[in-house]
């Protein structure tokens, strides 16, 4: 019997039938995301405030509202709604400026921004 492949994200998820989504990450191996390690006696309550900006920052770049969240020792809860109002209103240039502030964008993509090369570039053929 052919075991079927997995289905892809895409056909799984549909934001506009469903767009809460609960989501869980939780570290590995007894390792400590915050708070007090019984195991080393290392004090990581400090990345609880790097958790909390760092998923502030996403939420503003992704179309995504943050409902709740919840950080604790070893894990953290995410409950997002995917907003496809505001996504559906995203230009190709938005796209572009979104994604350069988390990455490094590649150089046709900073072209663009800088009006050097125009969106008939990126279009379909």
């Amino acid at each position: 019997m052919v075991k079927p492949m997995t289905i892809s994200r895409r056909k799984l998820i549909e934001p506009q039938i469903t767009p809460f989504y609960h989501v869980i990450n939780r570290c590995v191996r007894r390792a400590y995301l915050c708070g007090d390690d019984p195991y080393n006696s290392n004090n990581y309550h400090h990345r609880r405030g790097w958790i909390v900006n760092k998923i502030k920052q996403l939420s503003g770049v992704f179309c995504i509202d943050v409902c709740a969240y919840a950080v604790m020792s070893n894990h953290y809860h995410l409950v997002l709604k995917i907003d496809t109002e505001q996504q559906q209103k995203l230009t190709p240039k938005a796209v572009i400026s979104r994604w350069l502030q988390l990455f490094n964008g590649h150089p046709i993509a900073v072209d663009f921004l800088n009006k050097k090369v125009d969106s008939h570039t990126f279009s379909k053929k």
